[in-house]
């Protein structure tokens, strides 16, 4: 296994990363590793994706192709994954030939819903927070099964759900028939609905050598199952609720053995009880602010966790309000138009972050703003006059 120097990454020759996985979250890390002086070797099966186009070299090949795992491996002292649904058995094919972080046991846990929420509910004598109630279903007979105080609730498949896809609401059983149904007889978990009073996120880096460091709470608000707006530092977020979910993550990503960038979703209750909801094995849509807002970016982090190099400064500088922009906004009815970029960045503290992707398509995301401020009111103003330039209902 090829090791990285501890110091001086950018010396020469080239030391190369490998990310798996060409979408936006790709596109940042590289960035972000490049500017340390690394070179990136990005392997997805398209070739035109936003990752690519940013990437030193890009190794269009399928995320189970044995040749092209092998030909990252060789070429790259450490290689991380940019979204959770890349194949287990390929990060673990990886790792018999170069440094993976995070690996495949970790990343495992996060692409299956039941198995995490048994690892969340084992995590709970230390962590002191469980998942919501619910249950499997893998047959029509599970329905029948069901104890009637799992309604209302959400129907998830059990595997690849992400951004709302896979999720049914759900208030009866014959609509949990239907629901299981319509999506195909593939196993799912029915979660019970929770008298939800805001969700927060957290960002947790671990490093190779165990240090561990979160970022601020992140309060998140979500358009149909869309990530629309992250706050930092949340305006409901009480001192005790941020301390309590913070602990809980550094107690799951030790547990985890996590080596990377992890984030980990939270429900607040109107009790002001915390319940985790579900992680990402990757930097995370409600941890883009980072990049304007704090010392170091997620992005650095990952590749300082990649590289074994000490871990980065999570503090945040300045309030900020991330808004995902997503493909509506170059459409006026059924007429394309190009967003008022300029009128956007003429709000103070506005940085735009497009992902160079060709295609605008309604819910698609194509970038995002971070708008920072000496004060939160003044990042939420912003926010707010943004949407109205961009014809977003705030």
């Amino acid at each position: 296994m090829k090791t990285l120097p501890p110091a001086n990454p950018g010396a020469s020759p080239a030391v190369w990363l490998g990310v798996m996985g060409g979408g936006q979250l790709g596109r940042m890390f590289v960035h972000a590793a490049q500017a340390m002086g690394y070179k990136v070797a990005v392997l997805e099966p398209a070739q035109d994706c936003p990752a690519g186009h940013a990437a030193d070299h890009l190794l269009s090949a399928g995320y189970t192709d044995a040749a092209g795992l092998d030909e990252l491996a060789a070429q790259c002292s450490a290689v991380t994954t940019e979204f959770e649904n890349v194949p287990a058995d390929s990060l673990a094919r990886l790792a018999t030939k170069t440094f993976v972080a995070p690996g495949a046991a970790a990343v495992s846990v996060a692409q299956d819903r039941i198995v995490e929420k048994r690892f969340f509910t084992e995590c709970a004598q230390d962590s002191g927070v469980l998942p919501a109630p619910h249950q499997l279903i893998a047959q029509d007979a599970d329905i029948d099964a069901l104890p009637e105080q799992l309604f209302p609730g959400i129907l998830k498949t059990v595997r690849m759900g992400y951004d709302g896809k896979g999720q049914v609401r759900v208030k009866s059983r014959d609509e949990a028939r239907a629901a299981f149904a319509a999506m195909g007889g593939v196993a799912c978990v029915l979660e019970k609905m929770l008298p939800l009073a805001y969700e927060i996120s957290v960002l947790a880096v671990r490093g190779h050598d165990g240090a561990s460091q979160v970022y601020p709470i992140a309060e998140n608000v979500h358009r149909d199952g869309i990530l629309f707006t992250t706050t930092v530092p949340g305006p409901n977020v009480a001192a005790d609720t941020a301390a309590r979910a913070q602990a809980a993550a550094l107690v799951i990503i030790e547990r985890l053995q996590y080596v990377g960038v992890l984030c980990i979703e939270f429900f607040v209750l109107q009790d002001g009880a915390l319940v985790v909801n579900e992680m990402a094995p990757r930097p995370h849509n409600s941890g883009h602010y980072t990049i304007d807002a704090c010392v170091t970016s997620q992005f650095a982090q990952q590749a300082r966790a990649m590289a074994r190099l000490p871990l980065g400064d999570v503090r945040q500088h300045s309030p900020a309000v991330m808004l995902n922009i997503l493909g509506d906004v170059w459409f006026d009815g059924d007429t394309m138009i190009e967003p008022a970029w300029d009128q956007v960045l003429a709000l103070p503290g506005a940085n735009l972050h497009l992902y160079g992707k060709e295609e605008a398509r309604p819910g698609r995301k194509m970038g995002h703003i971070t708008f920072v401020a000496p004060t939160l009111a003044e990042a939420q103003q912003h926010m707010r006059a943004a949407c109205a330039i961009l014809r977003i209902p705030a």
